[in-house]
């Protein structure tokens, strides 16, 4: 068990979400970075849609109740358990009553803390994350307070101390700005309702990310970008990583509790592979929108799929060369 200490923020309980419910009108939700919750279980040795907890905002603090392994995994942070610094994107150790201590987020949205055997909070509609429009799923849906209690399940395997390399929250592009994330997306149904001049400014801009954004949607700013005529629509599916543009022309990325249906023209759609990133963006940061083909798309999603199996390898071979050296 972990006692939530102190908590700035709607730090919540999730996992890689509620995939199969959207015939229902429920939503995906689930890790805003699903990649950091993959690492941070695969350092422990987890099944990588175990639950973990999710913190969007510093400072955050909570208690040990027993002995466990646990990692951070995704944004940077400056943290440390019983006065002792923690590295990120490493798997370390706790004793009962020891306290984890995180001070600040110098880069990155959202950090990740996973533990050995998971949050074990009920599953409802096949996943244990927090649907906060729905007030159901992670603990009691809704985010966490201090004085929360939340119960681990046991893990199966007591290992050491590992790190491994993190994933690169912004594509190395020549002509990006420092600030920036550049984003790979693919066009949308509704792109050709676009004229030149107006795509152009769509790909040419650098879009600043509002105060409004959250897990439902990043609502950005910029030049405006209209179609050549009003387009209006019957509400129709959508899923995470659709950009939409409403009436005034200022796009709104769909993000892990969006809604599953809406009316706005679509302009493009993040792809899969890259929508962590857009979770790893801060607010007040700037996002560049990078059109590539459907082929590309999946060749990324591969590259991803490619890291996460050096990651499992890695884990596997040290946890291995243990065993041996304790043979």
């Amino acid at each position: 068990m972990i006692e939530i200490l102190s908590v700035t923020g709607p730090a919540s309980v999730q996992d890689l979400g509620r995939l199969d419910q959207y015939r229902f009108g429920v939503g995906t939700s689930g890790a805003m970075d699903d990649v950091a919750l993959r690492a941070g279980n695969i350092l422990l040795g987890n099944d990588e849609n175990a639950a973990g907890i999710e913190i969007p905002m510093m400072p955050f603090r909570l208690r040990f109740g027993r002995d466990m392994a646990f990692a951070l995994t995704g944004a940077g942070v400056e943290a440390e358990v019983a006065g002792r610094a923690i590295p990120p994107w490493w798997r370390s150790h706790a004793r009962a009553g020891d306290i984890l201590s995180i001070k600040t987020m110098p880069r990155g949205a959202r950090l990740y803390l996973t533990v050995g055997g998971g949050i074990d909070v009920p599953t409802v509609l096949g996943s244990r994350s927090t649907q906060f429009r729905g007030e159901f799923g992670g603990w009691h849906g809704r985010p966490l307070q201090p004085g929360d209690n939340l119960p681990c399940a046991i893990p199966t395997a007591t290992i050491g101390e590992l790190g491994v390399e993190p994933a690169e929250i912004t594509l190395a592009r020549p002509n990006a700005a420092a600030d920036e994330t550049v984003v790979r997306v693919v066009i949308a149904g509704e792109y050709d309702g676009f004229d030149a001049a107006t795509q152009e400014r769509f790909w040419s801009s650098s879009w600043k990310i509002t105060p409004q954004s959250n897990r439902y949607g990043y609502r950005l700013q910029g030049p405006a970008v209209k179609p050549t005529a009003p387009i209006e629509k019957r509400s129709h599916g959508i899923v995470p990583g659709v950009i939409q543009i409403p009436p005034n022309g200022q796009p709104i990325i769909q993000m892990r509790d969006a809604q599953t249906s809406g009316g706005y023209p679509k302009i493009a759609t993040v792809i899969r592979a890259d929508l962590w990133r857009v979770g790893q963006a801060r607010l007040g940061g700037k996002l560049r929108f990078e059109q590539t083909a459907y082929a590309d798309a999946l060749a990324a999603e591969a590259e991803m799929s490619a890291y996460l199996d050096r990651l499992r390898t890695s884990v596997r071979l040290v946890e291995e060369s243990r065993t041996c050296r304790s043979s």
